[in-house]
This record gives structure tokens, C-alpha cells and sequence, in this order.
């Protein structure tokens, strides 16, 4: 047997057999591997479909596309909604500048003051009360996007820039 294939491998054709035989022990772990993975699979199919027939899946599809349809339409209403608040809160007063003075030295303390309330587009109005012994007086003055038509005291002013954030607010 000088010819033979087994003799000119140059290794002993014991260790061969080893490794064939290890593959296949390899190969049998992962097909039982494999069929224990496909009766679980199997077994979750079985639990989905048990009392399903192809009827009900359909109607059960169909219940599902239709509370899809009404969630988009309640979606839409939603953000119309949502669109609308914003539209009213721009119109709202969100900027406000408050400063109080002293009108007259001597007299009081600092009951006097000057409101300024805009807008999301700085429009809005100045407010002046000025406190006396007599009697106190209201002042209102409209701004239009930062400015006013009549001239503003300082006092105005001071509340008009806090308002539009130019200045830090102080009561």
C-alpha cells in the first residue's frame, strides 16, 4: 500500500477522522439547535393564528386601518387646533415693562407708575398713573411696533425699552 493516497498526506489519516468526526458533532449541535428554534417559532405562529381563519384576520385588518384613518383625522384636528393657540397667543400681551416713581418729591412715595404691555409684533400700549394729593390721573399712549405717535416721558420710556427688553426690569 506504498501508493495509496492515505500515505502521501504526509500526517496519519487518524487525525482526519477526528476532525470529520468533530465537524459532524459541529453540524448535528447546530441542526438540533435548529429544530428546537423552529418548534418555538412554530409554537408562537400556532398561539397567533389559533381561532383565526382568513375572515377574521381581514376584519381585523380592516378595524385596524380604520382606527388609523380616524387617528390621522384626529391628528389633523389637532394641529389645527394647535395652530389656532398660536395665532392667539401672538395676538395676546406677552411683553410687559413696569416702572414706578415718584411724581411729586415730598408728596407720597412711589405711587406714580408707567405700564407698558405689547404684543408678539411690539404693539400694544403705555399706561401713566400719576399719583397726586388731588387726585390721580391715567395717561394711555399706543405703540405700533416699538414706536409711538406722542412723545413719552421718562418714565414711559424706561417701561416701553423693559418691555421690548432693552433694559432690565425694576419694580
Amino acid at each position: 500500500m506504498e501508493g495509496s493516497i492515505m500515505n502521501s498526506l504526509g500526517f496519519d489519516p487518524f487525525y482526519l477522522i477526528i476532525v470529520q468526526a468533530v465537524l459532524s458533532l459541529i453540524l448535528l449541535t447546530a441542526v438540533i439547535v435548529c429544530i428546537i428554534r423552529i418548534r418555538q417559532l412554530y409554537r408562537r405562529y400556532d398561539v397567533f393564528m389559533r381561532g383565526k381563519d382568513a375572515e377574521s384576520m381581514e376584519e381585523m385588518i380592516i378595524s385596524q386601518m380604520n382606527e388609523i384613518i380616524e387617528l390621522k383625522s384626529q391628528d389633523r384636528a389637532n394641529k389645527d387646533s394647535i395652530r389656532t393657540a398660536n395665532k392667539n397667543s401672538r395676538a395676546a400681551f406677552q411683553k410687559m415693562g413696569l416702572v414706578k416713581y415718584n411724581a411729586f418729591k415730598g408728596m407720597g412715595g412711589n405711587l406714580s407708575f408707567a405700564v407698558a404691555m405689547l404684543d408678539y409684533t411690539n404693539t400694544g400700549f403705555v399706561i401713566n398713573s400719576v399719583h397726586s394729593r388731588e387726585g390721580c390721573y391715567l395717561y394711555i399712549k399706543d405703540v405700533d411696533r416699538g414706536q409711538t405717535d406722542t412723545p413719552l416721558g421718562a418714565e414711559e420710556k424706561m417701561a416701553l425699552e423693559q418691555a421690548l427688553g432693552y433694559k432690565e426690569k425694576t419694580v
